[in-house]
């Protein structure tokens, strides 16, 4: 018999078989898919030549993730690549706001008076950012805090909503970035913990930057399943669990799958009927006849660019998409640009790039002919630029990844207090009402972000429990 079982090979999963297989249980990992990978997958969607990431491409919680940093992903093929800015965000008149890997940088783009307050902001915690990251990203359950007093000082700046962190600034460009950073999880603004959000983010990217990993994400994927077989893990692929009788004896099973698949599967009935899902995407991958023409020369230079006029734009595109329950006129886009610092993706002198905007969940329209309106205003000529592109609604991400119900790539709504508290009210979120059964996907803390640490977390729990039968 098995230690241990794991469905679902996705970043989540690989760390959860992973940390097992390191403390000598044995693990077996089943995906439905013909490859692992998840939400770190690289495939050609477009044309011959040009290796596009389906889901995500930059990597700021990877790069920093105490449970990836702890395993030697390097040594199997795993490379991260640094753009000169993390992040920019230009603006319709040209000049840009960044996220540099230096504060004074970040904050001189915003302007004189708002540069001291963006300092004194974040300057406190990055001395203890590698403590800090790792008693956010766990829990008292898994890990005590080593670090409570900062980590009490972060919860007072980032508890409240975003809202009231950007009224700190005066100047909009300060308030248009920060805002981007929460729209990353597709939080509203004025949503319980929204402003830790967008801090996290901004310490992530001055602490290690926001790299992309060379080749594309699946190289994460890639490493995490080399390394699990050289434990001695198994992998089996396109191998479709529908209800644990599909799965081999095993004293625990794991499962990197929504709460709702899990429930069918296990037989859990309503078990999870109140957790929520949030809005989902339109996502674009373009093969470029070279660089997107930007206008403002700083997000030439970055790997990730977020698009929106100003602060109150990203307010209006995520309050349509997440509580109007329409596509915005005008929307928040993060886009990635890999070629930047990977040529490697694309033929010599072409360039992948990958965009997407939020949609209301489940939605059916077609984004494309909005979101190349948008990126037009930032840079002219966009459209002259593109070879080819491959779209994906809703639909299509939920069909690619199982995970992403209605669209919803963080596997879950990223608001109210299940930004922490999910999958459910639990002391121990990773158990389920079946003691040998046990959840470690995004819909667990922390999270969305491809960093391993709900795999991690999972994986302690179920180790206290192989150890104790």
């Amino acid at each position: 018999m098995l230690d241990a079982v794991v469905v679902g090979a996705g970043p989540n999963g690989l760390t959860a078989a992973v940390e097992l297989a390191r403390r000598g249980f044995s693990v077996a990992l089943f995906e439905a898919r013909d490859t692992v990978g998840g939400g770190a997958r690289t495939e050609e969607l477009t044309l011959p030549g040009f290796r596009h990431d389906p889901c995500s491409a930059a990597h700021p919680l990877g790069i920093n993730s105490p449970a990836f940093r702890a395993l030697p992903l390097e040594r199997y093929g795993l490379e991260w690549l640094h753009a000169d800015l993390p992040m920019a965000h230009p603006f319709p008149d040209g000049r840009a706001a960044v996220l540099a890997r230096s504060v004074a940088e970040t904050a001189a783009s915003f302007g004189p008076r708002d540069a001291g307050t963006y300092r004194r902001l974040v300057e406190p915690f990055l001395p203890k950012w590698d403590t800090l990251v790792r008693d956010f990203m766990s829990l008292p359950s898994t890990a005590l805090p080593r670090d409570p007093v900062t980590l009490a000082r972060f919860g007072l700046a980032g508890l409240p909503p975003a809202t009231l962190l950007l009224r700190r600034f005066h100047d909009e460009r300060a308030r248009t970035l920060l805002a981007g950073l929460v729209a990353h999880v597709m939080a509203p603004l004025s949503g319980f913990a929204t402003g830790a959000v967008g801090l996290v983010f901004a310490l992530a990217a001055h602490a290690r930057g926001w790299p992309v990993a060379r080749g594309g994400s699946q190289a994460i994927s890639d490493a995490l399943a080399a390394y699990l077989k050289d434990l001695g893990g198994a992998i089996h692929t396109d191998y479709e669990v529908k209800r644990l009788d599909d799965l081999p004896p095993a004293r625990s099973y794991i499962f990197d799958t929504s709460p709702t698949a899990l429930a069918r599967i296990a037989g859990f009935g309503t078990y999870y009927q109140g957790y929520r899902y949030g809005p989902g995407v339109f996502k674009i991958d373009y093969a470029l006849d070279g660089p997107v023409p930007w206008t403002a020369p700083e997000a030439r230079r970055a790997g990730t660019v977020q698009i929106a006029a100003d602060s109150t734009e990203i307010g209006t595109a995520l309050r349509a998409a997440a509580r109007e329950g329409r596509a915005p006129d005008r929307p928040f886009m993060i886009t990635v640009q890999p070629s930047v610092v990977d040529p490697g993706r694309a033929p010599e002198g072409k360039q992948v790039f990958w965009a997407y905007a939020h949609v209301p969940s489940g939605w059916t329209g077609d984004l494309t002919e909005v979101m190349e309106r948008q990126l037009e205003r930032f840079a002219p000529g966009f459209r002259d630029r593109v070879l080819a592109r491959a779209t994906a609604g809703p639909a299509e991400l939920a069909a690619r990844n199982a995970n992403y119900v209605g669209g919803d790539i963080g596997t879950g709504a990223v608001s109210g207090l299940q930004i922490m508290l999910r999958p459910k009210l639990s002391l121990s979120p990773y158990g389920t009402p079946h003691p040998a059964v046990f959840i470690c996907s995004s819909a667990t803390p922390p999270g969305p972000g491809v960093h391993g640490m709900s795999g991690h977390n999972a994986a302690k729990a179920v180790w206290r429990r192989l150890r104790q039968s």
